[in-house]
């Protein structure tokens, strides 16, 4: 069936959980990102382990990103080192992608990458494991609106061509309105009510950087897809940090 294909492409591409992928193409693609939250789900109460250790809350929510990190191959990090880059260094559109697919990460990428951590670190830490699931969530529904038809590939080939375009608008918003609701009864179960509030926020931090790499690269990559899961992350983060 093509959702459970789409379920193991989501797993398979978004995690270093163990799948076999049968069948890889843009319908699977689609079913696979409007499943990505679900990862997300996955991803996030399993990176919150370290967060139940003894110790200090820095360390802890410092080990727990690093767990994340390894749980993703670290692929959404190179993906926001990359796009840095490429945007950072002001070229057109055809230079930036170039700068994109190097290897190496420069100055643009590494601030980037060392900021964001910063940040994440130092709101999880005061944010707790509800935020840390909540971000993973987002991040991964950043990706279902990103490949909504109407979203050009920047280039042809790699994992952006591919699930570029395959989500209908109206099944990333039904998917956005089931996330902002199980956010809502969790939030009241742990009185958190500004969960839903800071999915919304993360959701449109994505879409502002989204709008931005479009405009400039004309569509979406590999490494656009990395970097909005990195800027939702960091915004939900931030949000359950300073709403307590």
């Amino acid at each position: 069936m093509v959702g459970s294909a789409g379920l193991r492409f989501a797993v398979g591409t978004l995690s270093v959980f163990p799948v076999r992928v049968d069948r890889v193409d843009r319908e699977v693609a689609g079913h696979a990102m409007v499943l990505a939250p679900v990862v997300g789900l996955a991803l996030g109460v399993v990176s919150c382990l370290p967060l139940l250790l003894p110790g200090s809350g820095l360390l802890e929510a410092a080990l727990a990103l690093g767990l994340l990190a390894v749980l993703t191959r670290g692929l959404h990090l190179d993906g926001l080192a990359d796009l840095a880059d490429g945007l950072g260094s002001g070229k057109p559109a055809a230079q930036a992608l170039d700068i994109m697919k190097k290897s190496d990460i420069g100055p643009f990428g590494v601030v980037t990458l060392v900021f964001t951590l910063l940040v994440q670190c130092a709101a999880l830490a005061q944010a707790g494991p509800a935020a840390l699931v909540t971000a993973c969530v987002t991040g991964r529904l950043a990706l279902t609106w990103a490949c909504a038809d109407g979203v050009p590939s920047a280039r042809p080939g790699g994992l952006g061509d591919m699930v570029a375009g395959t989500v209908r608008r109206r099944t990333a918003l039904l998917v956005t309105l089931a996330v902002v609701a199980v956010a809502g009864v969790a939030g009241v179960a742990l009185s958190r009510l500004a969960l839903p509030i800071a999915v919304v926020a993360g959701l449109g931090a994505a879409m502002a950087l989204l709008h931005h790499a479009r405009r400039r690269l004309g569509g979406v990559t590999g490494d656009v897809l990395g970097a909005l899961v990195e800027t939702a992350t960091t915004a939900v983060l931030v949000v359950c940090a300073a709403t307590g």
